[in-house]
């Protein structure tokens, strides 16, 4: 889905007053968009739609629960042409850029909540690999391809054997700065899709990783073991879930190939640095 496919997509919603000069905030597997106090949310494919509605759901229990998160405008998705659609309340201007330790306090006050009414899927971290394979389709070598989904069903079957060191519950399933929004009244979560019921160290992992491969400093990422209180490093099982996230992260920018060439660089150096088994090979941000 291209930003002009978003934008039919989004005028045809009918939900977005201004739809004709909103501005396209991010454009991924949903393409978003925002226009005086709100904001739309424009999935890839009719797919995501029941992901769509668990979104909303959590939407409403985090703020049934005090937690400062985004907050949904309407209850239920919209399927428009295919595509779901749902409706946000704008946040404010962020006053700064979110910092790890923004992160690492917001998510100790989710890891301390029970879990919802509704059942919370696994994070199904490696669930999108074969989706995200079909999509780039020819652009990508075969023989790429599946070395991905063969690291895939190593590390599933390694994850599911890991012993915790945290009790399993509720995590928000992509724990990075970018999904903090800091407004006048202090950070918030952003991008709730991903919610799930499972291993808390899921969401500190993903720190380890951006130190680890994305360039993010160690002073940063001490604050945010400082905040939290817990360095994930420390459990054995850490490795594990790095290794199945670096392949859930290549296979994600691989989607991205077909259409675009930076996509397809960026692929191919996480592919050749996973081959060569360096761990010191910087990823770029896509």
């Amino acid at each position: 889905m291209d930003e002009a496919r978003a934008r039919q997509v989004l005028a045809a919603a009918g939900v977005l007053p201004g739809a004709g000069d909103a501005r396209l905030l991010a454009l991924g597997e949903n393409a978003v968009f925002a226009a005086g106090d709100l904001v739309v949310k424009v999935g890839r494919d009719a797919e995501l739609l029941e992901r769509a509605s668990r979104e909303l759901d959590i939407a409403l229990w985090l703020a049934e629960a005090g937690v400062p998160a985004v907050r949904a405008a309407e209850p239920e998705p919209l399927l428009v042409d295919g595509h779901p659609v749902t409706v946000w309340h704008r946040l404010p201007d962020a006053v700064r850029p979110a910092e790890p330790r923004d992160l690492a306090a917001l998510l100790r006050i989710v890891h301390a909540l029970p879990a919802p009414s509704f059942a919370l899927p696994r994070r199904e971290l490696l669930g999108g690999v074969e989706r995200w394979l079909r999509l780039a389709g020819d652009a990508i070598d075969p023989a790429d391809a599946a070395y991905l989904r063969e690291r895939r069903d190593g590390f599933a079957s390694a994850a599911a054997a890991l012993t915790p060191h945290l009790p399993p519950g509720p995590i928000h399933g992509d724990a990075l700065p970018r999904n903090v929004h800091v407004g006048p009244d202090g950070p918030v979560l952003v991008d709730l899709e991903t919610f799930s019921g499972d291993l808390r160290e899921h969401d500190l992992v993903v720190m380890a990783l951006s130190r680890d491969r994305y360039g993010l400093p160690a002073e940063a990422y001490d604050a945010f073991t400082a905040a939290y209180g817990w360095d994930v490093r420390e459990w054995e099982g850490c490795a594990v879930l790095r290794g199945a996230r670096e392949t859930a992260s290549c296979a994600w920018v691989a989607q991205h190939a077909p259409s675009n060439p930076k996509a397809l660089a960026e692929f191919r150096r996480r592919v050749a640095s996973l081959r060569d088994g360096d761990a010191t090979v910087r990823w770029y941000p896509f």
